[in-house]
């Protein structure tokens, strides 16, 4: 849909997000809503969305989803969640895994989980499972001994991307269910790189190295 064409605008008021009610003849095409169309789109997604049912959204995400996952550990609430959720939503990833605690903080995802595949895990061995099942491989991530430079490694097309919590890492459980394990080269003081940004530079790493470029938006 070209914006220009159609005829919403962009509303200009700091306090306003998104376009306001769509202006002139309504469209036709059952993917729009109706609700949103009357009062405007606020939601943060991109401009070829707009005015979209969620559902409509999700479909048309589902035909071009990247075959990677991602999974992090959350056996201590642990907060990058949402930001890692977040980045995979705008990379298109296959799903989310949330492996231990079902209950995760949400705020960091800024309402792009409604638009993520998310899966839940009781454990480590229930991930393993899953991903034997649909043929993913496993990488870990992890600055541990043996661990390989993801900036030298290629990363198996269809795989789960594994990540352990901010602070303690990864489990050894969830090492030892890895076929791979990287890690990202790193030149300061500290010991390790915050999870939600370590799983952007992976994820994108992955997105260099096999998508469609010319799919992106």
């Amino acid at each position: 849909m070209n914006l220009d064409e159609a005829g919403p605008t962009e509303w200009t008021a700091r306090a306003e997000v998104g376009v306001g009610p769509w202006r002139g003849e309504w469209p036709s095409d059952e993917r729009y809503d109706p609700e949103l169309l009357a009062e405007g789109d606020r939601r943060n997604v991109v401009d070829a969305y707009r005015y979209w049912r969620r559902e409509a959204i999700v479909a048309d995400v589902d035909r071009r989803r990247h075959p990677f996952h991602v999974a992090i550990e959350n056996f201590q609430h642990d907060h990058n969640i949402g930001t890692v959720v977040r980045t995979a939503n705008a990379f298109a990833a296959a799903a989310v895994h949330i492996v231990g605690r079902r209950r995760w903080n949400r705020r960091g995802a800024m309402v792009t989980d409604r638009y993520q595949h998310l899966e839940h895990h009781p454990d480590v061995p229930s991930l393993a499972e899953y991903a034997t099942a649909h043929g993913l491989v496993i990488v870990a991530v992890d600055n541990t001994p043996g661990s390989r430079p993801v900036e030298t490694v290629r990363l198996p097309r269809e795989c789960v991307l594994l990540f352990g919590q901010e602070g303690p890492g990864l489990s050894t459980e969830a090492q030892d269910s890895a076929s791979l394990v990287v890690s990202i080269a790193q030149f300061g003081t500290t010991r390790s790189i915050n999870a939600g940004v370590a799983a952007g530079i992976v994820m994108h790493t992955w997105i260099r190295q096999h998508a469609d470029l010319s799919q992106a938006w």
